[in-house]
């Protein structure tokens, strides 16, 4: 059970290796310092912040964020650390800091290394402080206990490190500001003065960078681009350095910025690539090269780390395109309005020079954008091929080999994202498992391929092959019997697509058709949802039925809302919103205008699921840089069998099992 702690409470810890999960209303950093037996830090070798992220037994991010994740390993700190003292701050802005008022109250949990929360604390009551000490992990007696804060201060983080005892708390302060400055700094160069022209030299605007996204979507549950990220999607990412500028008006180093990886406390990653070549040239990429305790969650981390990188790099390169444009029509307003250059030889000099300029930055920028994306293709060149199968490419030869695990994965590939400046570079939607939200494929009318617009028939057909092959891959990455799939398709207009599934018994729980089935199935699942909430709440798990299915549930629907009433309705809402919680995930095939006699009522329906598509779609809009990025589907290839094979081997082992 998960332990709600207030403030001043404190809470046991029985685990040495533990992970600190921030999430906020708005980009903070976050930091650790590590105090002696009196809560005295002695110096900054003591503090783990975005400009040092790395001391022994605690980890944190390089970079302000909305998701945080901390690595900590208790046994690992020095004997004379005695209270490690977690601190969030917002980062400094040029018209002065934020509040904490003025947003989201943080909520800070700590886990276990599955995901598994053992307290959570939500930081409220706060007002015009920017800096606030979150929790306490602190030691008596030979043990370990985890106490929530929540002390704000209106001094900010020099402040708050000012009362660790820290000296030149102030000078810290400023070096960890900077330090985040320099890992969001997005600025473009302006050229070199020009005076022949009829303006004189101006400054450009940087493009300002926020801070990092809920998956999610994905965001989140560490579901990103749409999916929330739990962020986490969203989460523990990988650290990134910001490109280094040269002096104005000389050469640019438009490199791409090589992210930092540090190893996690033991087990010890593998050694990093360094950070330059000795040619000059940029690192080669390493798979596994980021920030975890094991090489899929390096995979996970990287995977994320490249996505923030693209989108950081496009977004630079959009700012510099529109600075430029916006600087061209500014001379040649300017020029034209002078009568004494609109015409004649004087005026289409003018025009020419400012075209010439404008001509120059595009390049330039399109330059440093065109390295970028060579060094993060490169990268997806060496971490796709080493993705696990829950993350791969149904194309990838991993499959060839699979074998039903002994554990669930933390992640599962819904797909690809990719930007249009950049289409060749495609950056996996990895959601966290379990499953925070339900899923929807829409199946309306929607543009295919060749710009031929495919009709119902077509996308339904689509829709439903793509919901199998998520269906398959859950089952796939669940251990024997730890996934129980149910499957609502009232009119059987989905029964071609469902084959694979019913022909090889992974439905084992069969339904009726109609309406009834529909009653049937969707009574079940209500009941099992609220028999196991009365018995966590009651703390008598134990006291379930002997029969009762502990597997986690997936229900398929097919054809929302043919056969259903408004109490079916009401069901399957009630499953979208209390169902991830108990282990009841939805997978939705349907189209929106189908349900549009149900007026707003299944409004809230639909925006607690994660909308994907079964062909690609530029639909998930990602609020940390403001890009709209284009999903592709991850689907079987035509002519493979590898459903077939997977699924054999998922019911092998089911029976085995039994």
């Amino acid at each position: 059970m998960t332990a709600e702690l207030v403030r001043g409470q404190n809470h046991p810890l029985s685990q040495v290796r533990l992970e600190i999960r921030i999430s906020a209303g708005s980009p903070v950093l976050a930091a650790a310092t590590l105090g002696d037996e009196h809560g005295t830090v002695p110096g900054a070798d003591r503090v783990a912040h975005p400009g040092a992220p790395a001391l022994p037994g605690i980890e944190v991010s390089t970079q302000a964020a909305a998701d945080h994740r901390l690595a900590v390993d208790l046994a690992a700190l020095p004997e004379t650390v005695h209270r490690v003292t977690v601190l969030l701050a917002l980062p400094e802005r040029p018209r002065g800091p934020l509040r904490f008022g003025a947003v989201a109250a943080p909520r800070a949990a700590v886990t276990g290394l599955d995901g598994t929360e053992i307290v959570r604390f939500a930081l409220t009551g706060l007002d015009a402080e920017s800096a606030v000490v979150a929790l306490e992990l602190y030691r008596r007696q030979g043990a370990w206990k985890v106490r929530a804060v929540g002390q704000g201060y209106a001094g900010g983080l020099a402040a708050l490190l000012a009362d660790q005892g820290l000296p030149s708390a102030a000078a810290l302060a400023a070096e960890v500001q900077e330090a985040v400055a320099r890992s969001q700094a997005r600025a473009v160069p302006a050229p070199p003065p020009d005076t022949s022209g009829p303006t004189g030299p101006e400054e450009p605007r940087p493009a300002g960078a926020r801070g990092s996204h809920d998956a999610a979507g994905a965001r989140g549950s560490h579901d990103a681009a749409g999916a929330r990220g739990s962020h986490d999607a969203a989460g523990a990412r990988g650290s990134h350095d910001a490109a280094g500028a040269a002096a104005p008006g000389g050469p640019i180093d438009y490199t791409h910025p090589g992210r930092r990886r540090h190893a996690a406390p033991p087990p010890a990653a593998p050694q990093a690539a360094p950070s330059a070549a000795s040619d000059g040239q940029p690192p080669r990429p390493v798979a596994g090269d980021a920030v975890g305790w094991s090489l899929e969650e390096r995979l996970y981390n990287q995977v994320w780390g490249m996505f923030e990188d693209l989108a950081r790099a496009t977004a630079a390169y959009r700012s510099a395109v529109d600075f430029a444009d916006s600087r061209l029509e500014k001379e040649l307003d300017q020029a034209l309005a002078d009568p004494r250059v609109r015409l004649g030889a004087a005026g289409d000099a003018a025009r020419e020079a400012a075209q010439t300029r404008h001509a120059q930055l595009v390049d330039q920028a399109r330059a440093a954008f065109d390295r970028d994306l060579a060094q993060l293709t490169a990268e997806s060149e060496v971490v796709e091929p080493a993705l696990p199968p829950a993350c791969a490419r149904w194309d990838n030869p991993v499959w060839h080999g699979y074998r039903v695990p002994a554990a669930p994965p933390m992640a599962l590939r819904l797909g690809d994202l990719h930007l249009p400046e950049s289409a060749p570079l495609r950056i996996p939607l990895l959601a966290r498992l379990p499953l925070e939200r339900g899923l929807w494929i829409d199946s309306g009318p929607a543009p295919g391929p060749d710009d031929v617009f495919l009709d119902s028939a077509d996308t339904r057909r689509l829709a439903m092959d793509a919901a199998v092959a998520l269906a398959v891959r859950l089952l796939a990455v669940h251990p024997a019997g730890e996934l129980t799939v149910h499957v609502l398709d009232p009119a059987g207009s989905g029964a071609q697509a469902l084959l694979p599934l019913t022909r090889t018994g992974a439905v084992t729980v069969p339904s009726k058709a109609g309406a009834a089935g529909v009653a049937d199935v969707l009574g079940r699942l209500t009941g099992r949802v609220d028999l196991v909430q009365m018995a966590l709440r009651g703390g008598a798990e134990e006291s379930l039925p002997p029969d009762f299915d502990t597997a986690r549930q997936l229900l398929i629907v097919n054809d929302f809302p043919h056969g259903f009433d408004d109490r079916a309705v009401n069901q399957l809402r009630y499953l979208a919103d209390e169902g991830p919680a108990v282990g009841v995930h939805l997978l939705m095939v349907a189209d929106r205008e189908d349900a549009a006699a149900y007026g707003p009522l299944l409004d809230p329906l639909w925006r607690s699921l994660l909308r994907l598509t079964p062909v690609p779609d530029d639909h998930l809009a990602d609020p940390w840089v403001g890009h709209t990025w284009t999903f592709e589907p991850s689907l079987v290839p035509l002519g493979s069998g590898i459903l077939q094979q997977v699924l054999t081997e998922v019911t092998a082992a089911r029976t085995k099992r039994k």
